[in-house]
């Protein structure tokens, strides 16, 4: 009798833990249901999550209550720019570390740290006074060895007058003919002296050999130099004009390269880092000669003016390089474009307040507008913004704001353009 009553004493304690878990079970399923506020099984996540993964034509997808409010934009035709995208690097045509030829001490620094200078401007002066006098010492032997040779003319004259009176032997004519001709050959030697020493004089003057800006000043006065010591007096850097080197994926070569062989000046522009700023404008002047094999790009060069200085050597620059024009095609916001299990698509306005799915086939984009290739014309309104619960045939309210339209030139392509997120961002499909 004792066995049996434990036995119903633990069946009716485990019937009892059995109706707790139940009724925590419950109270917890009813609680999260009133947070929510929506049925059991109601998907949460986030609205695009579900747009870019389900299908808009779906009878109830994204379905609400009321019109949506939304915000449109016009499609409109107009010319767009094609640009090939890429990271470059600011090349001055010519940077000169100018050095001293001759020894001496620094006397004089002619330049300002930053100055602009032209070729053959004064950039410092080495200590003179050896090099004039070693150029009056070559000069005095010339003079002397000149004088020399004026003294055996005259004897080779009064020689070959006694000869022809046969009054001294053949041999001694000959012999001042020699000396003649050695003091002449003397005085050559004597005038080389003279213009080495003269080239080593206008060394102690160290000119600028280019045109250029000046960098920091690496000596001082006083300094001791050596013949074309490893240190530099100055370093001088042609800004004007100037290059700028960047590289393309042999992919996109051919409409770049067939246009450069015809003989069509590529327009090329100069972006900041930031790829919000223009800071110089130039054109294609050279592609290299071959493609890197270890990463399938050509290597190009551009030519700058660089007027305002805006562009410094081995400064990193975005390149845009304008490979072509598409004349007026259909052009429709980026922002517009919606991406589905179908493909690319738009909510175009179907009246003035029902909205209906178009598929599309896109162009090139700059990342504002978005060629459309199929599935737009001029005129039709697209949805800007309030398309996450929005379906075919949704009703829509559109909002108060002034209508957008879409640049229709290069220039409004260009301005107020958002930066992109990365560096060498090509576009999306080049123009044939």
């Amino acid at each position: 009798m004792q066995s049996s009553g434990s036995r119903r004493t633990r069946r009716w304690l485990l019937g009892l833990l059995v109706l707790l878990v139940v009724a925590v079970a419950a109270w917890w399923y009813w609680h999260h249901r009133g947070a929510s506020g929506a049925p059991a099984g109601t998907d949460h996540a986030p609205s695009h999550t579900r747009r870019s993964g389900g299908n808009p034509m779906r009878p109830g997808f994204g379905a609400a209550e009321g019109p949506t409010p939304v915000r449109v934009a016009s499609v409109a035709l107009g010319d767009f720019p094609v640009y090939y995208k890429a990271l470059g690097t600011v090349t001055a045509l010519n940077t000169v570390n100018v050095r001293t030829r001759v020894a001496g001490e620094l006397v004089k620094v002619a330049f300002r740290e930053g100055q602009l200078v032209k070729a053959g401007d004064l950039l410092a002066q080495i200590d003179p006074r050896s090099y004039r006098i070693a150029l009056q010492q070559a000069e005095g032997t010339f003079a002397q060895n000149q004088a020399l040779l004026k003294n055996a003319q005259l004897d080779l004259k009064r020689y070959q007058d006694l000869f022809a009176q046969d009054s001294i032997a053949r041999q001694t004519l000959d012999t001042q003919q020699s000396l003649v001709a050695q003091y002449e050959g003397t005085l050559k030697t004597n005038q080389a002296a003279i213009n080495d020493a003269q080239l080593n004089l206008a060394f102690t003057d160290i000119r600028s050999p280019i045109s250029g800006r000046v960098g920091l000043r690496q000596l001082d006065v006083g300094n001791l130099l050596a013949a074309n010591d490893s240190t530099a007096v100055a370093v001088v850097t042609q800004l004007q004009p100037i290059s700028v080197t960047f590289t393309l994926p042999e992919t996109q070569l051919d409409p770049v390269l067939e246009r450069y062989r015809n003989g069509a000046r590529l327009a090329v522009e100069a972006w900041d880092r930031g790829d919000s700023k223009l800071q110089a404008s130039g054109v294609l002047q050279s592609p290299d000669n071959q493609i890197d094999i270890t990463t399938g790009t050509l290597k190009f060069k551009a030519a700058f003016e660089n007027r305002d200085e805006a562009l410094f050597p081995n400064q990193f620059v975005n390149v845009r390089l304008l490979v072509n024009t598409l004349k007026q095609v259909v052009l429709a916001p980026t922002a517009a474009i919606q991406y589905g299990n179908d493909g690319s698509f738009v909510y175009v306005m179907d009246g003035a307040d029902t909205v209906r799915v178009r598929q599309l086939k896109l162009g090139p984009s700059d990342g504002s507008s978005t060629v459309i290739e199929q599935g737009l014309a001029q005129g039709d309104r697209v949805v800007l913004e309030g398309t996450d619960r929005l379906r075919d045939g949704s009703q829509v309210q559109v909002v108060s704001d002034p209508e957008q339209t879409v640049p229709s030139t290069p220039g409004e392509h260009l301005q107020g353009q958002p930066a992109p997120s990365t560096a060498g961002k090509h576009a999306s499909k080049p123009a044939a």
